[in-house]
């Protein structure tokens, strides 16, 4: 059955709230005014965080493992001296120490093992799960347990400010990458102990925190619709290929088509002739194999 409705919403999440309740917002407006339609995110923001966060509508909850894997781009500030059990502000205090002799050379020295491929502990207070149990909900009863480190990329740390015991980070950085562990990976480094006091998601892929909607606006209004971010505009990172009418049929029907180009990526999205987002194909050889197809609304 095609859906109604395809696209993404860019919200700036305001800070307080899960990006479930925000989930689950948007998809009562979209009951109210639509119909009942599918609603998801891409990438979860911590209650505490504001900023980007993207919701997936109709088929787009199909595209959010695309979505998720883009470059991130975040305003972080990291209070020295406090280490707390959840590595941000809203934990229980676990150490305090000193930070007052630290110095900017000191904080730029701390940040460079972090910059570039790096494994990274997840916090214990995260939604990874462990024997099918959120790690969050074991830290809850007061269970921690032995963590695996995880690849993950940071491409740039950059100083915004410094203001002892106070450094503003902007992190550029790849899916997976807990700016949580980074704020306690610095503590860390400095001998100090720090936590994450404040979150701003400035950057997902495409979607800009600049070009995000206020959440309430979005509720409170009868257009909300023109702020429905279409599937090229939203993953216009990744490649894609033009279809011709001859080879949108066949896509339709399942089957492989012929791979007339020089595209080597594994996965492209397969667009038609009217622009319309009809596959995700995976590259087989000297064919593309239909991977996830979103038949238009007829």
């Amino acid at each position: 059955m095609a859906e109604s409705v395809f696209g993404f919403l860019n919200i700036d999440k305001p800070s307080g709230m899960t990006s479930h309740d925000v989930v689950a917002r948007v998809r009562r407006l979209c009951r109210n005014s639509i119909g009942k339609t599918k609603v998801g995110h891409a990438g979860t923001l911590d209650p505490m965080a504001t900023g980007v966060l993207v919701i997936c509508l109709g088929y787009g909850t199909r595209l959010s493992e695309y979505a998720m894997q883009s470059t991130k781009q975040y305003r972080a500030t990291v209070h020295l001296g406090i280490e707390t059990d959840t590595y941000d502000a809203e934990g229980e205090t676990l150490a305090k120490k000193d930070a007052s002799h630290v110095t900017l050379e000191d904080v730029k020295a701390a940040i460079q093992p972090y910059i570039g491929d790096i494994q990274q502990l997840p916090p214990m207070y995260s939604a990874i799960k462990k024997d099918g149990k959120k790690l969050y909900e074991l830290a809850r009863e007061g269970v921690e347990i032995e963590r695996e480190a995880r690849p993950v990329t940071i491409h740039a740390i950059d100083i915004v400010s410094w203001d002892n015991p106070t450094i503003v980070l902007d992190v550029t950085c790849g899916a997976g990458t807990y700016i949580r562990s980074l704020a306690h990976d610095i503590g860390e480094q400095l001998d100090t102990g720090a936590h994450l006091s404040g979150l701003i998601r400035t950057r997902s892929g495409a979607f800009s925190v600049d070009d995000a909607v206020v959440l309430d606006e979005l509720l409170e209004s009868e257009t909300w619709q023109e702020s429905i971010i279409s599937p090229g505009n939203a993953l216009k990172d990744w490649n894609s290929i033009q279809l011709s009418d001859h080879e949108s049929a066949e896509i339709r029907l399942g089957r492989y088509i012929s791979k007339n180009d020089d595209v080597s990526d594994n996965l492209v999205m397969a667009y038609m002739p009217d622009g319309h987002l009809l596959a995700v194909l995976e590259n087989h050889g000297n064919q593309w194999k239909p991977h996830k197809v979103f038949l238009p609304q007829s």
